[in-house]
């Protein structure tokens, strides 16, 4: 069975919204349920139909979840060494075309949000990073082109 690399935050995170949908959203669905068999006839009736297909997809949620956190193999980061870049490091970069910096957190797949500057542990930057010293230069091979650019600090958060 693979494993499934998330930060501490990630696990609770996904730990939470499967108490959630156990507990609230389940008891919800099973309410509209309920309530559309009152309106007659199941075989006609669009309001239960939707609502089956809701309590379907929301299984599958649960499921797919559940799987996560099974697999989850959570990486402690806090108290490490900032000397390379490994999972779950923050870094500061500075493209050596344009003098831009810029932060990432390279994180697990189910986590990584550009706009909240994390990238998934795939990636094509977080691949060329790990392993990465201070003032080493990073070349990322992108659908875009090649970037070139310089590490400049290594935080874990």
């Amino acid at each position: 069975m693979a494993r499934y690399p998330m930060t501490r935050e990630s696990y609770e995170r996904v730990r939470e919204e499967l108490k959630v949908l156990k507990t609230r959203e389940r008891q919800k669905i099973a309410q509209e349920i309920e309530r559309a068999r009152g309106h007659g006839d199941l075989s006609e009736n669009a309001e239960y139909e939707a609502a089956k297909e809701k309590q379907g997809l929301l299984e599958a949620k649960i499921r797919d979840l559940e799987s996560k956190l099974a697999q989850a193999e959570v990486i402690e980061t806090g108290g490490l060494d900032p000397g390379r870049v490994v999972f779950g490091a923050t870094v500061i970069l500075e493209e050596v075309s344009t003098g831009e910096e810029m932060r990432l957190r390279i994180v697990g797949p189910e986590e990584a949000d550009l706009r909240d500057s994390k990238i998934s542990v795939h990636a094509p930057m977080a691949r060329a990073l790990i392993g990465k010293e201070v003032d080493d230069e990073i070349v990322v091979k992108a659908p875009g082109g090649t970037r070139f650019y310089t590490l400049k600090q290594i935080l874990f958060e």
